[in-house]
């Protein structure tokens, strides 16, 4: 048996955490070890150059616990950093590597739930000052008209568990009102944040039940599941021992509180330190 190898996920906090249980269900014979990059969340209103500085020291770190391949459950960092990584960093320090983002599956799947050609995404500033969706979409369907909308309260109130009020539901209406005043065609929106999976309930609340809600979970998960199969150069690398290990930067036990509202059980994270701007172990 060859040495332990998990499967890498990595998110700038909780939200990862809602991909991590999707993939989990779908693939639950690998080893997993989840980063929360928490002391330094949130990375959507960061510059490119932090976020691809962040996200870099987080993938040199799982690679040092002999991670073969990483997702980048971030929808900041895989519009931000993903492909410096992927084209820059990959090459020299191991090829053989992999590391994937969330953007590109969920775009590839879009054309199979618009009919008017109209989608509209909702996501943090810095996904949706980068154009990552825009992008991505108009490269594989040039045909289809994107709209975009920055909801930066979205995660505050899902982190503080403050959306299920009457607070909570006049931001969430408020910028679903302000995507959907762009095009009265729109037929489907992309969910382009991982803690906004959370926020379903309230968003069909207030959006024609006709509209399409795309949430990464599934799609992603459905996504590592074909990738594995199409390399299996890589899926022979990643262990099945269905192990799972939590990592936090910041206080463990509020990460394992805060677990129970993203992965809908409760963990034991262990926290990392910096170090010369490279994490390690906690050690007593």
């Amino acid at each position: 048996m060859h040495e332990f190898s998990p499967i890498g996920v990595f998110d700038s906090g909780y939200g990862g955490l809602t991909v991590l249980k999707a993939i989990r269900q779908k693939l639950p014979q690998y080893d997993y070890i989840y980063l929360g990059d928490n002391a330094r969340t949130p990375y959507g209103t960061r510059s490119y150059e932090t976020v691809l500085e962040y996200t870099l020291e987080a993938v040199k770190w799982l690679f040092n616990q002999n991670c073969h391949l990483i997702i980048l459950a971030c929808n900041t960092a895989s519009s931000k950093a993903l492909r410096t990584i992927q084209q820059e960093y990959l090459p020299r320090f191991d090829p053989s590597r992999r590391v994937l983002g969330v953007i590109r599956p969920t775009v590839e799947v879009i054309n199979q739930f618009t009919k008017t050609k109209k989608v509209g995404v909702l996501g943090t500033i810095g996904t949706i000052k980068s154009n990552s969706y825009v992008i991505e979409i108009n490269k594989l369907y040039p045909d289809i008209k994107v709209y975009q909308h920055a909801c930066p309260m979205w995660v505050p109130l899902v982190e503080y568990n403050e959306f299920n009020n009457i607070g909570g539901e006049y931001f969430i209406q408020k910028d679903l009102n302000a995507l959907l005043e762009k095009d009265k065609d729109i037929d489907s929106i992309i969910l382009g944040c991982t803690h906004y999976p959370l926020l379903l309930h309230i968003i069909k609340k207030f959006i024609p039940p006709e509209i399409k809600i795309i949430t990464q979970n599934e799609i992603v998960a459905n996504s590592l599941a074909e990738y594995l199969i199409r390399h299996p150069e890589i899926e022979k690398k990643c262990t099945k021992n269905g192990t799972l290990k939590f990592y936090t930067t910041d206080d463990p036990n509020d990460f394992d509180e805060k677990s129970l509202i993203f992965f809908g059980q409760k963990i034991n994270s262990e926290k990392i330190l910096y170090k010369n701007k490279f994490f390690y172990k906690k050690t007593i």
